[in-house]
């Protein structure tokens, strides 16, 4: 079945939005560019990182017992490049990601003491095309963040523990996804690359070729753009936005 036709409430009803994806960078890969829109826009963005990136990076010689605290780092420094100053660190594994009832419930959590009105997420569904992008964590991240878009946020009599000692139940409305095969939404990010860019660069433990990583970048948000009809010369990146209500 295809995905509707995208319908997301204007950007001036959105008071708060929330990240959630698997590894440190996912986000800025995928949708930086459009939280840096958001935050200029007046909009509180925070991010939801599942795992640490232990499995993550080129670099042979360090300590792997290192790289959570290298990665949250650099995640937090890619943030502040986009305006977000929010960051919740979940510490799952990296490579061992499953959409189990414990992340479920850890997404839950958060997304009720955030109170976003827009979630921004990963795709549950592989891309054949562009394989890279369905590591199982990013799908097994999605899939748990669906499940807790909808019905578990918004339902208090799921996960009644955290209905008696934490925040109420919360219904977030409307999702985006990152990656998702069928796309139904670009958003133009060209007068904001220069930040997606910076977030990016950040992540210095994770680039392989530094130096090409802004021409493979702005090739692929070129490419959006003339998918999306934007004109020449502009950068767009793609999501699919589902809507509850």
């Amino acid at each position: 079945m295809s995905v509707p036709v995208a319908n997301p409430r204007p950007d001036d009803e959105i008071e708060r939005v929330l990240a959630i994806v698997a590894h440190p960078d996912d986000i800025d890969f995928g949708g930086a560019g459009t939280v840096a829109k958001w935050t200029r826009a007046g909009i509180e963005v925070s991010y939801c990182i599942v795992t640490d990136g232990q499995a993550g990076g080129f670099e042979p010689d360090r300590d792997r017992a290192e790289m959570p605290a290298v990665r949250r780092a650099e995640q937090t420094t890619a943030a502040q490049h986009v305006g977000v100053h929010d960051l919740h660190f979940l510490g799952y594994e990296d490579g061992s990601v499953e959409p189990s009832r414990e992340l479920i419930r850890d997404l839950v959590r958060v997304i009720r003491e955030v109170r976003p009105q827009r979630l921004l997420g990963q795709s549950p569904e592989r891309n054949w095309s562009r394989l890279p992008v369905s590591h199982p964590d990013h799908m097994a991240t999605a899939e748990a963040t669906v499940r807790a878009f909808y019905p578990a946020a918004g339902n208090p009599y799921a996960f009644p523990e955290l209905e008696a000692d934490g925040p109420k139940a919360w219904d977030v409305g409307e999702l985006w996804m990152m990656e998702h095969p069928e796309r139904n939404h670009y958003v133009d990010i060209t007068e904001v690359y220069d930040a997606k860019l910076a977030a990016l660069m950040s992540h210095a433990s994770q680039h392989q070729n530094p130096d090409g990583l802004p021409t493979m970048i702005q090739g692929w948000m070129r490419e959006n753009a003339a998918t999306a009809g934007f004109p020449d010369g502009h950068l767009a990146e793609p999501f699919t936005v589902i809507r509850l209500r």
